[in-house]
């Protein structure tokens, strides 16, 4: 990546900037977001498609010359390949990672899987036409299917398997030679058409093309497009019409009382009461008497009965938060009732029929609760008749988008503000963030925003972290945890500490590649990202070495 970057040059005096012989533009992803939405909306989907295809496979081929006169002069085959990605990422369309490479030039062979991180054609897409169910990536398939045809010498097509703009968590592509994938209208968008002559056949507005293009909606209530959110809706859907016992596990913040109201609302009993209860937050001398109820005189200070929050929810819907942390002797009690149907109040004599449905959640690990005899392994398998896992947000990134906008919606209807949603900068940066406190964390990040943000203006990164809070440019390494980079004073302090002790650079980058490695578990992708190369230059690099690569 440091010898592409040698090769990129501003000329402010010239008014130019070069990639080695190359002129280059930088231009605003809004203003090709426009382009691209203008495209569709006179051409239709299937043109539209194309056209941007052959744009980036022109555009790929060109980077593709390039990368050929790199390997004549001397570089290794796949080093020079790799150079296509890097350019990608230079250029500001897409981080790319390499899942598996095949590449044989002598007999013209090549198989290739890459992941895609940030492509800025997902980010277009979604803004303007929301989620889908079909990849939108076109210019950037474009452009790696028109750079590999240009360095095997063979028509080489990629196809997105996975895209963030259907709710995934990143792009996947797949390439292989054309007539491999046996889909001759698919091939048919690479190949060039005279559609000038026949736009004035066109007749295609937005409103067609939202018909044939669907966008993908999520419920009023709860907000998500990711495939674990929609699995753990679906679970949540089918069982809303019956009265089974629902546990929703998740970690803390993920919105488990959220999805219980849906469960409620949309159910046969959405008549009735919705009643939800923390249980951690009730003090253990206490928690029997909120539940189940007193009677008059049963201890010292009931001086009238009172109703517990299982009468309160009778034809309705019981939430139990936090169930992990009830008290044994409660827990004993809880499974009566399950068991049963029916209470009795603290001092009662007589047993109290109910009709409730208990839903049930935890950010507690009950399988290892159970292990420590903290929690009783008959209530356990009570309550976990239907577990639905809610996911964190960290692994539902195009969820966050949506969420962000009904935080900005909701929030600006409160303080009046009408706002023109979040600077580029600010989205990545939210996009970016790790949210341990998942989606109540995000919401008090935007309500904050909202109150510092100018009326009608953006919300920038300042509004969202403050001046002194403002996280550091993060990395995810080989585990997918994000992390954020050692700082100036940390690294200087290491390499003081390896000039101090007169290491020399060959062993402190063949130790540094046998760490990585182990660390790996002799993964070669995982090592060269948490070396922050490319897994052919780590490849290269440990044969020059003579180390092992696995």
């Amino acid at each position: 990546m440091g010898d592409l970057l040698s090769l990129l040059r501003f000329n402010a005096g010239s008014g130019h900037i070069w990639l080695d012989e190359h002129r280059m533009l930088l231009v605003h992803t809004r203003a090709l977001a426009e382009l691209r939405k203008e495209l569709l909306d006179s051409l239709g989907v299937a043109r539209a498609r194309g056209l941007l295809i052959r744009m980036g496979f022109a555009s790929g081929q060109r980077d593709g010359e390039l990368a050929v006169k790199e390997m004549r002069a001397g570089m290794p085959a796949e080093q020079a390949f790799m150079l296509g990605p890097q350019l990608h990422t230079i250029e500001g369309a897409v981080l790319v990672e390499t899942d598996h490479l095949e590449l044989d030039l002598k007999n013209r062979h090549f198989f290739g899987e890459f992941r895609w991180i940030n492509a800025w054609e997902c980010d277009a897409h979604v803004a303007d036409f929301g989620y889908g169910d079909d990849p939108q990536c076109w210019q950037q398939i474009g452009y790696a299917s028109g750079y590999t045809s240009a360095f095997v010498g063979r028509l080489v097509v990629f196809k997105e398997t996975e895209c963030r703009a259907m709710g995934d968590g990143h792009c996947r592509i797949v390439g292989q030679p054309a007539e491999n994938w046996q889909d001759e209208a698919y091939i048919d968008h690479f190949r060039p058409q005279r559609i000038g002559e026949r736009l004035i056949d066109f007749n295609i507005g937005l409103e067609h093309l939202r018909a044939v293009q669907p966008r993908r909606e999520y419920d009023n209530q709860l907000v998500g497009v990711s495939p674990g959110f929609r699995a753990a809706f679906d679970l949540l859907q089918r069982a809303a019409p019956s009265p089974i016992t629902v546990l929703l596990l998740g970690e803390t913040g993920v919105g488990k009382e959220v999805f219980a109201r849906w469960l409620h609302d949309n159910g046969p009993r959405a008549g009735g009461p919705f009643i939800a209860v923390n249980c951690a937050a009730i003090p253990a001398e206490l928690i029997e008497a909120e539940l189940f109820g007193v009677e008059k005189g049963a201890y010292t200070g009931a001086h009238h009965a009172r109703a517990g929050r299982f009468e309160r929810a009778h034809n309705g819907t019981l939430f139990l938060d936090e169930t992990g942390d009830l008290p044994l002797a409660t827990q004993v009690k809880l499974l009566r009732v399950l068991q049963t149907g029916e209470i009795e109040r603290l001092g009662a004599e007589e047993p109290v029929k109910l009709n409730v449905r208990i839903v049930a959640a935890t950010n507690v690990n009950l399988q290892q609760a159970m292990q420590e005899g903290r929690f009783r392994s008959d209530l356990y398998y009570r309550l976990n008749t239907f577990p639905i896992t809610i996911p964190p947000l960290r692994e539902r990134v195009a969820d966050i988008a949506p969420l962000v906008q009904r935080f900005l919606d909701r929030y600006g209807a409160l303080y009046g503000k009408k706002l023109r949603g979040l600077t580029d900068r600010a989205m990545r940066d939210v996009l970016g963030h790790p949210w341990p406190g998942n989606i109540r964390e995000l919401e008090n990040v935007v309500e904050r925003a909202v109150l510092l943000a100018p009326e009608g203006g953006q919300i920038e990164v300042g509004h969202l972290w403050g001046a002194s809070a403002a996280p550091t440019e993060k990395q995810v390494d080989a585990r997918g945890q994000v992390s954020a980079p050692p700082g100036r004073d940390a690294l200087e302090g290491l390499c003081e500490q390896v000039l101090g002790e007169q290491i020399d650079m060959a062993s402190l980058e063949q130790r540094l590649m046998q760490m990585a490695m182990q660390r790996a578990r002799g993964n070669l992708s995982q090592a060269a990202r948490l070396l922050g190369i490319t897994r052919p230059q780590l490849a290269y690099r440990l044969k020059k070495e003579g180390l092992p690569a696995s």
